[in-house]
Order: structure tokens, then C-alpha cells, then sequence
């Protein structure tokens, strides 16, 4: 992935955009620090499309046994 100073990224928008569609993600830095990554539309669709829905998510995920009881004591020490 190719990395922009956020002046280059400005003054070659067009270039910075052929490059995207080309060759994948550019990452744009801003005072020397990651600042955002420009990913071509296709791309950008394919990754915040949902595929199924909450539930079939819960019916795939793995069975894990969890012991979540808890005391009924009114009266416990809480640190603070």
C-alpha cells in the first residue's frame, strides 16, 4: 500500500484515485501520522455489506459453557 503526505494526496487527487482503482488502498498521512485509507467504491461495498443476519450469526457461533451465577448475599465488600 502506497502512503501520501496529505499535501501530495491534495495536489494529485486525480493520480491518488488512479492508483486506488489500479493497485489496491492508499493510505494518506496527516502531520506524519495515518490519517485515512482510500479504497476503491467496489471494494468499500464488499467490505460494510452485512452477509446474513444476527441470527444466523448466533446459530454458527461456537457453544462455549460460561458459568455466570452469582452470589445473592445482600451484605459483600466492594473495594473502592
Amino acid at each position: 500500500m502506497k502512503t501520501w503526505q496529505l499535501q501530495a494526496a491534495k495536489a494529485r487527487f486525480s493520480e491518488l484515485v488512479n492508483r486506488c482503482l489500479a493497485e489496491g488502498p492508499q493510505s494518506v498521512t496527516r502531520r506524519g501520522k495515518p490519517a485515512v485509507v482510500v479504497v476503491p467504491a467496489d471494494e468499500y461495498v464488499r467490505m460494510t455489506t452485512r452477509s446474513g443476519s444476527l441470527r444466523d450469526f448466533f446459530l454458527t457461533a461456537p457453544r462455549v459453557e460460561l458459568d455466570i451465577s452469582r452470589t445473592r448475599d445482600p451484605d459483600r465488600e466492594v473495594d473502592l
